[in-house]
């Protein structure tokens, strides 16, 4: 039987999968994937060695890790130090982190000021690869977001009742070369489109301020696209969405929601396609 969570607060795809009961390694930012994860790794039967941090992750998380750390974020080492305690050898980034809080919640210890001291580029792919590179370097492998997961990759075509229109779909398609761009710039993943005009791009307030704001500005049956950037790692920052974001679009009388297919992530799936039915709103896998 897997024991219930110990807290310790830190702060005062090609690999073999590990051996069923060891540990399995989650740093985990904000929203449910880091939770729908552990509770999946624990039923695969592993154990979960969750490093949260404070003003990001859910505290539910605690209740489904075999042991929780809290970090503050820019503390990198602590980080390493709380993989390291439970034997880590392994992990997955999950979640989320609001770029808003780069400017004022980062706390760097002497670990993180070495490793900002040398990135050469502030593009968040690059700094992810350092980070994961930097992880290695401590014998602390980082997988692919879909360990485990491979049931929760959206798949290619229509996943709600009505498909879109032949109009609805001209908006997706022009909305999809220009979230490329954008991705390729690093700038974000997703786009609102009305009547072939990009009324909103996602910046540092993330997917569902973006849907707001442009949702807005369309005042009825915007489209929204979201995909993976061209130069997207596997392993980390890959686009999800869920009930919440049916939530966003209903709120703002969007039609369209079009993922790109097996590099997306849903979550709490049937939740989501049911409020998608209700509100009339179109969910598409585009193949990349």
């Amino acid at each position: 039987m897997i024991p219930h969570a110990v807290n310790r607060d830190l702060s005062s795809s090609a690999l073999p999968l590990p051996p069923a009961g060891a540990w399995i390694g989650l740093i985990a930012g904000n929203g449910r994937f880091p939770v729908i994860f552990a509770e999946n790794a624990r039923k695969l039967g592993f154990r979960v060695s969750a490093v949260a941090h404070h003003g990001e992750t859910a505290p539910e998380l605690e209740q489904v890790v075999d042991r929780m750390h809290w970090v503050r974020i820019g503390q990198f080492g602590k980080v390493i130090q709380a993989l390291k305690y439970d034997g880590v050898e392994q992990a997955v980034m999950l979640g989320g982190m609001k770029k808003t809080h780069l400017f004022s919640g980062v706390r760097p210890d002497f670990r993180a000021m070495a490793f900002f001291a040398k990135l050469k580029s502030w593009k968040d792919d690059h700094i992810l690869r350092a980070i994961a590179d930097d992880l290695e370097d401590e014998g602390i492998t980082i997988r692919e977001s879909t360990f485990g997961l491979s049931n929760l990759v959206v798949p290619e075509g229509t996943l709600t009742r009505r498909g879109p229109s032949r109009k609805e779909r001209e908006n997706v398609s022009y909305g999809w070369s220009i979230a490329k761009e954008i991705g390729r710039m690093d700038i974000g993943q997703c786009v609102v489109v009305k009547d072939r005009v990009i009324v909103a791009v996602e910046a540092v307030e993330g997917t569902d301020e973006t849907i707001r704001r442009g949702g807005r500005m369309a005042r009825s049956g915007a489209v929204v696209v979201k995909c993976c950037k061209p130069q997207q790692d596997l392993r980390f920052d890959l686009p999800a969405v869920g009930p919440r974001t049916i939530d966003v679009m209903d709120e703002v009388k969007a039609s369209v929601l079009a993922l790109e297919a097996h590099k997306t992530i849903m979550l709490d799936r049937e939740e989501m396609l049911e409020k998608a039915h209700q509100a009339g709103i179109v969910i598409i896998g585009v193949q990349g």
